[in-house]
Order: structure tokens, then sequence, then C-alpha cells
């Protein structure tokens, strides 16, 4: 049995999901303008190829990279989810979505997949936060690397995330709470 196969089509597409829902909660939480906006996805992208590529992959980052190397998935596979009315309200759907990836990987994979996942997810943030500069005029002059907003959503996706080791436990056994399917904002 595959690594795979111990996920549902809904759980592995959130975890296939997960470190581009990490980077788009540092995108949200200070957008860059386009130049900064390009930047930040192609850390992104460059981030995880290199992590499911790397010498030391587990079977896990193995599986995502052979389904990032297959056909992509359906757009309606993927589901619409909730729309999100502003860019604080993306930024909190991006953390869930990493939550309930860390918390599915972390229960259903090795504790050394859970690891390698998790410092993939780290990679992801600390890099895409580091893309571009933030607060300067268009041009770029005069900003920061990483700005307080950024560095705020980078200590909540360390909370999230957990640590690099692989003896990180969550304090809850049950999954995070999935968005509300209503659009309202609260579940039903």
């Amino acid at each position: 049995m595959s690594i795979r196969d111990q996920f549902t089509q809904e759980e592995w597409t959130k975890v296939m999901l997960g470190a581009g829902r990490t980077g788009g909660a540092v995108v949200a939480a200070s957008p860059s303008g386009v130049t900064g906006l390009v930047a930040e996805a192609q850390a992104i992208a460059k981030t995880i190829r290199e992590s499911v590529s790397g010498a030391a992959r587990t079977p896990l980052l193995e599986a995502i990279a052979a389904d990032l190397l297959g056909t992509p998935p359906d757009a309606k596979s993927l589901g619409g989810g909730e729309r999100a009315g502003s860019m604080d309200e993306v930024r909190a759907q991006n953390l869930e979505g990493v939550r309930q990836a860390v918390w599915l990987v972390s229960s259903k994979a090795s504790p050394e997949d859970a690891a390698a996942y998790r410092q993939m997810l780290l990679h992801v943030a600390e890099r895409t936060a580091q893309a571009a500069k933030e607060d300067g005029n268009f041009l770029g002059m005069g900003g920061v690397q990483i700005n307080e907003k950024e560095k705020t959503v980078l200590d909540e996706l360390r909370r999230v995330i957990g640590g690099s080791d692989s003896t990180f436990s969550f304090s809850h056994e049950t999954p995070p709470s999935a968005p509300s399917t209503d659009g309202s904002g609260h579940n039903n």
C-alpha cells in the first residue's frame, strides 16, 4: 500500500495544497504588488520543487512529487470553497487549510514523513516572506525584506505547523474544523 492510499482523495488534495496555502497566507498578509507577487509565487514553486526532489525526501514527499509531475487535477475536484471578502479572510482560510493538512499528515503518515512535510511548509513560508521587499515605493526602494504583518503570519504559521523535529506531537486528537460551506463564515 502506498502512502497516498492512506488518505482519501479529499484529504490528499488538502495535503497537496498545504504548501501553496502556506505561501498564500504569507502573500495575503502583505500583498506586494505585481512584481512582488510574481517573486513570491516563484519562491513558493521553487521551494516546493526543491523539497520534493531533494536527496533526503521521504515516501510522502516522493508521492507529492509524483502527483506534481502527473496530470493536474480537474478544477471541479478541488472544490470552490468559501470565497474570501478580504485579504485577512484569505490569510485565515489559508492558515486553516495548512492546519488541516498538517493534522492529516501527522495523523496518517510516519513521524519522518510528518517532519519532512512540516519542514517543507516552514521553508515555503520563510522563502515566500523573503522573496520581495515590502512597504517600499513602486520600485521596492526603502522597503524592508520582511515587514511586521509578514512576521506576524510567520509566527502564526510556525505555531500551526509545529517544530521541525520528528518528536513533535499535536495537543488535540480531532481534526481542525473545516471551513463553512454556506459562505457565512460560521460552521453550521
